[in-house]
């Protein structure tokens, strides 16, 4: 099994949505209703997507929350297989 790498959620945030639409990280925590710590600590990537979240991205941006939410997962599954790579391959196929 080999995963390709995966972007953090909040680095496409930043880039792909809110530096385009001039939004400051307070403006964009306005916006959605939340601290500007979250926006902050999403963009750092020491917080994720959440389903909430995914929500109103969705909703400020046009998107759907499937997106947000497939973003975080193929980042998460790409961190946690980088990171378990070894145990993962020892397991042994039954089909």
């Amino acid at each position: 099994m080999k995963l390709r790498p995966y972007t953090h959620p909040g680095i496409i945030l930043k880039e792909e949505f809110a530096e385009p639409h001039g939004l400051t990280q307070a403006k964009l925590a306005e916006l959605l209703k939340v601290g500007i710590k979250t926006i902050n600590e999403i963009y750092k990537e020491k917080r994720g997507i959440s389903p909430l979240m995914a929500l109103k991205l969705a909703s400020l941006f046009g998107t759907t929350p499937e997106f947000w939410m497939n973003l975080q997962s193929n980042y998460d599954l790409y961190k946690t297989y980088s990171r378990e790579k070894d145990s993962i391959e020892k397991i042994q196929k039954i089909a």
